[in-house]
């Protein structure tokens, strides 16, 4: 048998009947729920709306974008490049002769030598006994010689007194212990050569770079160098150009070299310019002579340097102005109709402050100065007010809370707004 909540509501206390009332909840309750619905599906579609027009408002805005206006002048022209740091003659020395065991090591990488300074000694005892042995054979030789030439000259003086043959043996004999003589003297010379071979010296002034020897060490010639010599101190900057920049330089232009970590630069001249292009790089070698005085200098080390390469008329751009494709070098100029218009451009080399420019701008154009890539010929785009800049340099970029791209060339802050 089955009761309904009516029929129970007699025997129900108040907390049953509490419970009832939130099971059931009144009209009025269901009415006000529903407003609220109402009222929040309305405020999203509102909402909603107006964001779909600002988005299509804004997507209609032509880009934003800042300009440079470059000045047409004398340029003085750098070209760039990177190497290391090099000994102009870098002589490796070892042993020459029969070579030996190292019994000494006299100098330390990092002095400086003088011709025929003994860098090394090897050990001496078998080059000496050799040259004993030779001095002993000498002087037994000399002491026949001078027996058969005083017999010959006895023979000579009472010619009459001795018969022909007699008097021929003699002279034969005296002629012959003279040339043994002179045959042992010759190996005397050979054995002392030998001997003054166990010490390594210096072949000219220089600076020594490294030392591979060691004492007790076996030296053999044709191993490996014991030492390796800057010729007369000599220091210099070895690099790589671009096949473009080589016909830029000339012998004797000043360069500016920078090491890691040295603050000031290092002045060199050309001395050498390489005369074949790497088939593979591309890129030609280039040697700067450098001062020998300054230890910072060690060859080994990385540098850059940028040589002077004479002045030149144009404009410099910052590079992010200059763009390319298969049709060469362009830039974007803002015409006078706000509107896009490639423009081709010879680049004549790198600057400090951006590419330089020789042909293409007169100098009045109003050049785009980044992210020309989102810009399309004969598109319609916005100056930024108060962002004109003449002149160029490396631009760098960055976003603002807005989301658009900016960036520093020279003296203009750059603004463009991707389309």
């Amino acid at each position: 048998m089955r009761l309904s909540l009516t029929e129970l509501e007699p025997y129900m206390n108040e907390e049953t009947r509490g419970w009832r009332r939130l099971r059931s909840p009144s009209r009025g309750m269901l009415f006000g729920a529903a407003a609220v619905v109402v009222i929040a599906i309305f405020v999203v579609a509102k909402l909603g709306h107006s964001s779909a027009d600002a988005m299509s408002k804004d997507q209609n805005a032509p880009p934003l974008v800042t300009v440079v206006v470059p000045a047409l002048g004398n340029v003085t022209a750098t070209v760039s490049l990177t190497g290391q740091i090099s000994a102009q003659n870098d002589m490796p020395i070892g042993v020459e002769g029969d070579g030996g065991r190292i019994s000494a090591v006299l100098v330390e990488p990092g002095d400086h030598v003088h011709r025929g300074q003994v860098l090394a000694r090897l050990n001496p005892l078998t080059a000496q006994s050799q040259v004993d042995g030779a001095e002993a054979t000498v002087d037994e030789l000399r002491a026949n010689a001078a027996t058969a030439q005083a017999e010959y000259a006895r023979a000579e003086g009472a010619r009459d007194s001795f018969s022909a043959e007699e008097f021929d043996r003699r002279r034969t004999a005296a002629l012959t212990a003279k040339a043994k003589a002179k045959a042992a003297e010759a190996q005397l010379s050979e054995a002392h050569t030998r001997w003054q071979r166990t010490s390594v010296v210096a072949p000219s002034d220089g600076i020594v770079l490294t030392r591979a020897a060691e004492v007790g060490q076996i030296a053999l010639p044709g191993a490996a160098p014991l030492f390796r010599l800057a010729r007369d101190g000599e220091i210099e900057m070895r690099g790589q150009v671009a096949e473009q920049d080589m016909p830029r330089l000339k012998v004797g232009q000043i360069a500016l070299v920078r090491l890691e970590g040295v603050a000031q630069p290092f002045a060199g001249k050309v001395w050498q310019i390489g005369a074949v292009i790497d088939t593979v790089t591309r890129q030609g070698t280039v040697r700067i002579s450098l001062p020998a005085a300054d230890q910072n200098l060690r060859p080994g080390a990385f540098a850059r340097a940028d040589v002077q390469a004479g002045a030149t008329v144009g404009v410099v751009l910052p590079q992010t102005a200059v763009l390319s494709d298969e049709q060469g070098s362009y830039t974007l100029i803002v015409g006078a109709d706000d509107k896009v218009v490639r423009r081709a451009v010879t680049v004549a080399g790198a600057h400090s402050e951006g590419l330089l420019i020789s042909s293409g701008l007169t100098g009045n154009e109003r050049v785009v100065a980044i992210a020309g890539a989102f810009l399309r010929t004969g598109e319609a785009v916005q100056v930024a007010p108060g962002n004109l800049a003449s002149g160029g340099g490396s631009g760098g970029g960055g976003a603002d809370a807005n989301g658009k791209r900016n960036a520093t060339s020279g003296a203009a802050n750059a603004v463009v707004s991707a389309p």
